[in-house]
């Protein structure tokens, strides 16, 4: 009997099956599901509509095919006339509060092809006995090691392996044979990040109370490769170890940044299109630092970044500003801290403005992986060095400005930092330095006031930094309290930024 409707509900027995659910019990529903309504049609059965589309009025005894979308409940009882996204919910509900059934998830996990490795992977601790079948290895004998005198040019290789296949059976002592497949190395992948919160212990694969000082991992980074199979086998493998009461965290990590792919040409670097770029070749004509920068700058790193020749020059050419400058206040006397008193007041004041500011912008950029956009403000900053250097009067905040620059450029350019900061007179290295502080008062920018309209009327008034993008003058606009009352429930068409004097919000 159907609960909802109080209709009998016929049973038939057919051998029918479907590939989702193999043998059993399923409630056919053939109005509405393609295989169920062919097969209704075979054997001469009803076919009751419960979804009627819109502007339509579907007859069972009529229909040429299943109707399978969207639209209004029907023949459903208390629950005719509602929405069937609507009703399967309600439906639920009323079932779960009359104690008739529940929701559920049901969760499929493939094996990944683990039956494919024959060497390199986990080996599987299992021995075969003709007396006793299969037996578990002895705990005191794992984990069980691989040979390093193996053909890796053979099809099974530890099949081969007469060594590692013969040995004797932990039950009764009599011959064994060892199991040659392996897991798959997805198997290692999946947990390694455990291991590395107690990478010495020699009697457990990690320590628990490590586990759990360490656990979970607070970034993890990898390219969109690793962002299903290894990500959804690593939260499996971590769940299924915090079921077993071997850690307490239930997720393996806390953030994710997915990095883009480099291309050249349009087309993503593999060494099977053969287009890819040695580093060594970047390396020897510019240096590592040259190339390691230009990563960072040309793209953020969630985004794909195009190589570039030219850019990789404009990197190199930036860097070797950097020095002259930086050696310029060497040769001048002028490293060190300044004191905020120099020959010219009004452009030492300037330029430690500059150095303040840019180091609140780069600490930011860097904590959000704005990598680009930090590298872009350490540049103006050496531009910024170039014009006092270039005025009559030597200006007291230069050594400030030298030493920041060199702290600033360390996790982008480590070693012409490195060789900097030693030239500088330090005697412990740049990147055992704290990260350089800005003082608020210097950091300050000027800010402008812009006239927010909403369909050409004004209706606030906004303070920002002068020099903002217009991508930043739009998301403040936009985001004003006394802007959202005339812009709620309405489309907003564009966004038009005027720097300097207006924002003007369309909507309809």
């Amino acid at each position: 009997v159907n609960p909802l409707t109080g209709t009998e509900i016929p049973i038939y027995v057919a051998d029918y099956v479907l590939m989702e659910y193999g043998t059993g019990a399923v409630m056919a529903v053939p109005a509405h599901d393609q295989r169920d309504f062919e097969f209704a049609r075979k054997y001469d059965l009803p076919v009751i509509v419960v979804i009627q589309p819109e502007g339509a009025d579907l007859d069972g005894a009529t229909m040429t095919e299943a109707h399978i979308e969207e639209g209004t409940m029907v023949n459903s009882g208390p629950f005719d006339g509602m929405p069937s996204l609507d009703g399967v919910r309600r439906v639920t509900e009323y079932l779960e509060e009359q104690g008739m059934g529940k929701a559920a998830v049901n969760w499929r996990l493939r094996d990944w092809l683990i039956s494919r490795q024959r060497y390199w992977g986990n080996p599987i601790p299992i021995i075969y006995c003709d007396k006793c079948g299969m037996v578990p290895v002895a705990y005191e004998d794992l984990p069980v090691m691989l040979p390093d005198d193996v053909d890796v040019g053979a099809g099974a290789p530890l099949a081969q392996h007469e060594g590692f296949v013969s040995t004797v059976c932990p039950s009764c002592g009599g011959p064994g044979r060892r199991e040659t497949d392996t897991m798959d190395t997805f198997t290692c992948s999946s947990w390694y990040f455990l291991r590395y919160t107690s990478p010495h212990d020699e009697t457990l694969p990690f320590a628990r109370d490590a586990a759990d000082y360490w656990m979970p991992v607070d970034q993890y980074i990898g390219g969109i490769e690793h962002a299903i199979m290894h990500l959804l086998y690593s939260r499996f493998f971590t769940k299924a170890l915090h079921d077993a009461e071997m850690i307490d965290c239930v997720e393996p990590f806390s953030n994710l940044l997915t990095q883009g792919m480099v291309k050249l040409g349009g087309a993503t670097m593999s060494k099977s299109r053969g287009n890819v770029i040695a580093p060594d070749e970047i390396v020897a004509s510019y240096g590592a630092d040259t190339a390691r920068m230009f990563i960072l700058f040309a793209a953020p790193p969630e985004k794909d970044l195009e190589w570039s020749q030219e850019g990789v020059d404009g990197i190199y050419r930036f860097l070797n500003r950097a020095w002259r400058i930086v050696l310029e206040t060497i040769d001048k006397g002028l490293a060190g801290p300044s004191s905020g008193v120099g020959e010219s007041e009004k452009s030492a004041s300037g330029l430690r403005g500059d150095v303040h500011r840019t180091i609140k912008k780069v600490g930011d950029d860097i904590g959000r992986f704005n990598f680009n956009t930090a590298i872009s403000a350490i540049m103006e900053l050496v531009n910024a060095m170039y014009k006092v250097s270039q005025s009559s009067e030597r200006d007291a905040a230069m050594g400030e400005a030298a030493e920041t620059v060199v702290l600033l450029l360390a996790p982008f350019a480590p070693h012409m930092a490195e060789e900097l900061w030693e030239r500088q007179g330090h005697a412990e290295s740049v990147h055992r330095q704290p990260w350089p502080q800005y003082d608020p008062e210097f950091a300050k920018t000027e800010t402008v006031t812009l006239v927010v309209q909403v369909n050409g009327k004004v209706r606030d008034r906004i303070e920002i930094e002068a020099g903002a993008s217009d991508d930043e003058i739009k998301e403040v606009a936009v985001a004003s309290e006394r802007v959202a009352k005339f812009v709620e429930g309405k489309e907003v068409v564009k966004v038009i930024a005027v720097p300097g004097k207006l924002v003007n919000i369309v909507v309809k």
